[in-house]
């Protein structure tokens, strides 16, 4: 196990978005200096393979700039000054976006996404643009392009012989070694959510269609979403704010608070998950909340028919359509071709290219199943947390993100299980479009790694499942940095 050990100037970027506001309003601290530590920690890193793209030079401009407008008294905006990272599926005027992966290579958006620009507006400050399972299309993060260590794929900060997550494995792990205060990722099935509990951070899967995907490289556009990923509760709830124009935070009463337990996605968990969580829950008991366990809760058998096939039957039609909307110049099968990853490669060339999924009879036509899903299967899945929500009486539903710690990185990483154990919570609430969160919960006694935990919460309720989330992380604490 080797640690990303700190130097000199890291313990400068162990701070919150609020501390940094806070104490560059009180003169201890400028831009510059927080940007400069963050690239001198990302340059320390590079064996973790996190970025794709730093934009030093530009970054450390608009730090000068910021710290100028303070001096002259100018009205600062809630992000003056705050470096953060983007995902680099999401379009960033004047940077590469490789979406992980060789076929994109040479691209360079004009216009930021939506969602950056927001961000962008705000005075946040773009860093770079960091790696990814390639075309967002796992949950490890093992992508062997743009590696700029001798390892293969994102590693985790927390130690760096292990997986970092995916798909937004850059995201996070920057967050997790402390090169960004905050950051941005992409979200179809787990992908904010699993590489955040992996490396120690929060995120937001808001509900679905509250962030425009505009300006992302597709996946299934019924499933992605955007969202923001952060050190602490307080700055997710900014981010979120900054992006929705929704500020209102209702209040939580921690006796008021009533939380379900599915029990299924409960099964599977390693020693320190299953440490972690259940000692969650047990100071969640004694601050008073009410904790309901749920033995039929069926959402994962819900989702089995609808929840692979909306992905693969989409990305075909999605990725087309996003070639011909942004004028790239090649055709989805040349852009199969040039995938580096052999396991999307083997996604690509043998369900989406051809419009197939397996079964247990082989490979088999996927639209007449995608065309179930979406006529009913994921309204019934829909339904169904619905009425959990509502005849248990339940602010939202709680469990661990992921049923494992971060695995090796190593060639091991492409076996079934490993994705299964990553994925198997994360997914349903994906396919119903409702708004979930992750949450820190401390690291585990035996491998000293990050846990995290998931919140379900019914749609359209993101603010109310954020504040939520903030209450809860006082009663969980903050986890170290690596």
């Amino acid at each position: 196990m080797e640690v990303f050990e700190l130097a000199s100037q890291a313990i400068l970027t162990d701070i919150t978005i609020a501390e940094a506001v806070s104490d560059f309003r009180n003169g201890k601290l400028t831009s510059v200096e927080l940007v400069s530590a963050c690239l001198e920690r990302a340059n320390e890193g590079k064996e973790l393979n996190i970025f794709v793209t730093l934009d030093k030079e530009k970054a450390l401009a608009a730090a000068r700039s910021a710290d100028k407008q303070r001096k002259d008294g100018e009205v600062m905006k809630p992000l003056s000054g705050i470096p953060i990272v983007v995902k680099d599926n999401i379009h960033t005027a004047g940077l590469l976006c490789t979406a992980g992966s060789p076929a994109f290579s040479e691209y360079i958006p004009r216009e930021d996404a939506p969602t950056v620009a927001k961000l962008r507006e705000a005075g946040a400050i773009i860093l770079g643009k960091t790696n990814l399972h390639e075309l967002a299309f796992g949950t490890t993060g093992y992508n062997k392009a743009y590696n700029t260590g001798i390892g293969i794929g994102i590693r985790n900060p927390y130690d760096n012989s292990r997986i970092a997550g995916g798909s937004s494995s850059g995201s996070a792990a920057a967050l997790g070694a402390r090169m960004a205060l905050g950051s941005l990722g992409t979200d179809t099935g787990g992908s904010m959510r699993i590489p955040s509990a992996l490396n120690g951070c929060a995120a937001l899967r808001p509900s679905a269609g509250r962030y425009s995907n505009e300006g992302l490289i597709p996946i299934a556009e019924t499933r992605d979403t955007v969202g923001p990923m952060a050190l602490c509760m307080s700055d997710l709830i900014l981010l979120d704010s900054i992006i929705t124009d929704e500020y209102e935070l209702p209040p939580i009463a921690l006796k008021e608070l009533r939380l379900g337990v599915p029990t299924e996605f409960w099964n599977n968990l390693d020693s320190d998950t299953s440490m972690l969580a259940e000692g969650a829950i047990e100071k969640l008991k004694a601050h008073g909340v009410t904790v309901i366990k749920i033995d039929d809760a069926g959402l994962q058998a819900l989702n089995e028919p609808v929840g692979f096939s909306v992905v693969i039957y989409e990305a075909y039609d999605c990725m087309v359509k996003y070639l011909n909307d942004y004028s790239h110049s090649m055709t989805i099968d040349e852009l199969a071709e040039k995938i580096s990853s052999p396991d999307v490669q083997a996604i690509y060339k043998e369900w989406i290219l051809p419009r197939k999924m397996p079964s247990n009879d082989g490979l088999i036509d996927v639209e007449p199943i995608y065309r179930a899903a979406q006529s009913r299967g994921r309204q019934v899945l829909r339904e169904r947390y619905q009425e959990l929500f509502t005849k248990h009486n339940i602010d939202a539903l709680i469990f661990p993100t992921t049923a494992v710690v971060a695995p090796l990185a190593n060639d091991d990483i492409y076996r079934p299980e490993n994705f299964e154990r990553l994925m198997q919570n994360t997914e349903s609430s994906a396919s119903a479009g409702i708004p979930s969160i992750q949450i820190p919960i401390g690291l585990g006694d035996f491998t000293g790694l990050p846990v995290g935990m998931e919140l379900d919460g019914p749609a359209g309720s993101d603010r109310r499942l954020l504040a939520i989330g903030q209450v809860l992380e006082s009663i969980f604490g903050r986890i170290p940095m690596a």
